[in-house]
C-alpha cells in the first residue's frame, strides 16, 4: 500500500503502525497502539454527531496505553515535513504532560519509532 502513497503525515503513521505490527514479538505492549481519528474531512452533519459523540480537536494521533516507570502512557502527534501542530494539539499535549503521560510531537517515522522504542525501554 504504501509504495504508491506520496510520503505525508498519513503515510508516515502508517509505516509506524506496520512497524508496530512487526515488533509486537519484541514489545509486546505495542498491540495496544490506536490511532485516534479525529482529523480529516468531514460533513457539517457527520462534524457535528462526532463533536455530540465525544471527538475533541487537537487530541493527538496516537496513543500506546501503557505505563513505564516514569509515566502513565504515551501519546504522540505526528507530523511530517513542514507541518506543525496547531494551537489545540499544543494545548492538549500539555494537558496531558501535566496529568503524567508523555505527550510529544514527532516529526515522520524515524522520530516516532525512537520515541517508542526509548519509552518502551
Amino acid at each position: 500500500m504504501l509504495r504508491n502513497m506520496k510520503r505525508s503525515e498519513e503515510s508516515e503513521q502508517i509505516a509506524l503502525i506496520n512497524w508496530c505490527n512487526l515488533n509486537i514479538c519484541k514489545y509486546p505492549q505495542l498491540e495496544l497502539i490506536y490511532h485516534v481519528p479525529n482529523g480529516g474531512k468531514r460533513n457539517k452533519t457527520e462534524a457535528k454527531r462526532l463533536k455530540y459523540a465525544g471527538v475533541k480537536k487537537g487530541v493527538p494521533d496516537l496513543c500506546l496505553p501503557v505505563s513505564n516507570n516514569k509515566y502513565n502512557g504515551l501519546y504522540i502527534e505526528m507530523k511530517y515535513g513542514k507541518n506543525k501542530a496547531t494551537k489545540e494539539q499544543k494545548e492538549w499535549i500539555d494537558k496531558l504532560n501535566k496529568q503524567g503521560y508523555l505527550a510529544v510531537v514527532c516529526n515522520g517515522f524515524d522520530e516516532a519509532k525512537e520515541t517508542i522504542e526509548t519509552y518502551l525501554k
